[in-house]
């Protein structure tokens, strides 16, 4: 099966959701609300890094002040460019301004079971399983831990998780499970395993952190250690703020932009004052509150226009974006899945937000369904082949081949066409058949969707990890769980 990954670049069509006035504007709020109101950094460390950079702390609410200028010089220190490595350095993911690849999201909590049907609690098999289908599938460009492994101890949870992953596939490893300094030390020395030592780690990093914020303006403490401890290693490392409308973030858009943009530029500062030059990406999956309920909605107009707007915003700090996208708030794969999904995905793709997320979820980001996964990643063909645009010279204009046919014939028989009819969309799972055959069987895309997945995962053998690489790393994890039950003690 081919390792080839697929991925949008060099895009011809463009849009601009917010001019460069707007995105100054935007900006210059944000340093406000870093200067005026503070943003929250409940870690030791993350205080002290602050301190010793001049910022205004209120200890006992561990909000932190800081001068524009300081988160300003700070961010100018962050790389624009390097590459997520794989571990086939032919999977590797280059973020460049030029590329869009697809991701797993996580953390999702439920699966419905590709055997079954059923939905229930996910589990280390889980990680695995879908590990192995996203290996063999050319639209995912990199991983990240796409469920919760329930079934192993929370305080190592996510160790478990990225060693199942590097054991079946070769492509890049995203995780957004690693949140406190234990978790943290020890992937960064199973990361070293891959790499081939902390050296070869710093110039191809095999795994990347992500961290969520905690909207309104503040963080989590473990959180920030972790990040901390990544970026030392030269592991990218990138905040997501999921601010919402109504709730943690203010009703309008341009005020939720700039509460999450508060949050994340500011911990993206503390890390470039903690390590200058540390890779670094902007991530986000702001949404608006359901006027209903309350309920994160996970879709919408709101999140479309967010997927493009944040964009904006990484490109004005020159750094790579990590959009949630997919990640529908359809509660199975139906018109809903396929309209958020859609929007959402060609918004992010057409402003090049360099990785986009979310795919094989439903309920927003918490139940996985295999036959959601095979659908979005259609999705993501056709906004790949739309982002194409329309190539318009001698070849593609065929004069010679309409002269040939003229008026009233076809154009089956040509040799341009023979040339050309492969670069055509081909659906797997849009229904073209004549009717009457629909009829007669009354299938859909979501059974053959769900028919793919089985048998990747059936068929699909990923390349091995060397036995060796596993056993230290089984060796790493056992030795943080004796860590932890001995503090616990």
């Amino acid at each position: 099966m081919s390792k080839n990954i697929k991925s949008i670049s060099n895009p011809k069509l463009r849009l601009e959701v917010l001019s460069a006035e707007e995105v100054q504007k935007i900006h210059e709020a944000t340093l406000w609300i870093i200067e005026n109101v503070g943003v929250r950094f409940p870690s030791a460390r993350a205080l002290e890094i602050w301190e010793a950079n001049g910022a205004h702390i209120d200890w006992n609410r561990k909000v932190v002040r800081v001068k524009p200028q300081v988160i300003e010089e700070a961010l100018k220190k962050c790389p624009p460019a390097y590459t997520l490595a794989a571990r086939d350095p032919q999977q590797d993911c280059p973020l460049d301004g030029n590329h869009v690849f697809l991701g797993t999201d996580g953390c999702g909590v439920e699966v419905i079971d590709i055997e079954t049907g059923q939905k229930r609690t996910s589990s280390l098999r889980d990680v695995r399983d879908i590990a192995r289908v996203a290996d063999a599938t050319p639209e995912v460009g990199f991983h990240w831990v796409p469920v919760s492994a329930q079934d192993k101890p929370a305080e190592t949870r996510g160790l478990h998780e990225i060693k199942t992953i590097w054991e079946n596939s070769t492509k890049h490893v995203q995780t957004e499970s690693i949140y406190n300094i234990h978790e943290a030390r020890a992937a960064m020395e199973m990361a070293a395993l891959i790499a081939g030592g902390k050296d070869e780690l710093r110039k191809r990093p095999v795994l990347s952190l992500m961290q969520c914020t905690a909207s309104p303006l503040g963080h989590d403490g473990g959180s920030l250690d972790a990040a901390l401890i990544a970026a030392e290693h030269g592991v990218p490392t990138g905040f997501m703020t999921m601010a919402s409308c109504l709730t943690t973030g203010p009703a309008t858009l341009a005020g939720n932009l700039a509460v999450g943009n508060a949050e994340v530029i500011a911990a993206t500062a503390l890390l470039q004052l903690a390590y200058p030059g540390a890779p670094v990406f902007y991530a986000a999956a702001q949404t608006a509150a359901d006027l209903r309920s309350g309920a994160y909605t996970g879709g919408g107009p709101e999140d479309f226009l967010f997927g493009a707007a944040t964009n904006a915003l990484a490109d004005f700090y020159n750094i790579p974006l990590s959009m949630g996208a997919f990640a529908t708030g359809a509660k199975e794969p139906n018109w809903q899945a396929g309209l958020e999904g859609a929007l959402s995905s060609f918004m992010a793709s057409v402003v090049m937000s360099d990785m986009l997320l979310g795919y094989g979820f439903l309920h927003g980001s918490r139940i996985w369904s295999y036959a959601e996964m095979m659908l979005d990643c259609e999705i993501f063909s056709i906004v790949h082949k739309m982002m194409q645009g329309i190539e318009v010279n001698e070849e593609t204009l065929a004069l010679e081949t309409i002269a040939n046919v003229g008026p009233g014939g076809h154009f089956l028989a040509q040799k341009h066409t023979r040339k050309h009819a492969r670069e055509l969309f081909m659906p797997e799972f849009m229904d073209r058949r004549p009717y009457s055959e629909w009829e007669t069987k009354r299938d859909d895309a979501r059974d053959w969707a769900l028919a793919k997945a089985r048998r990747i995962l059936q068929e699909h053998q990923p390349d091995p990890l060397d036995p060796k690489v596993s056993e230290e790393m089984a060796k790493i994890i056992e030795t943080v769980e004796r860590e932890v039950c001995v503090v616990e003690s």
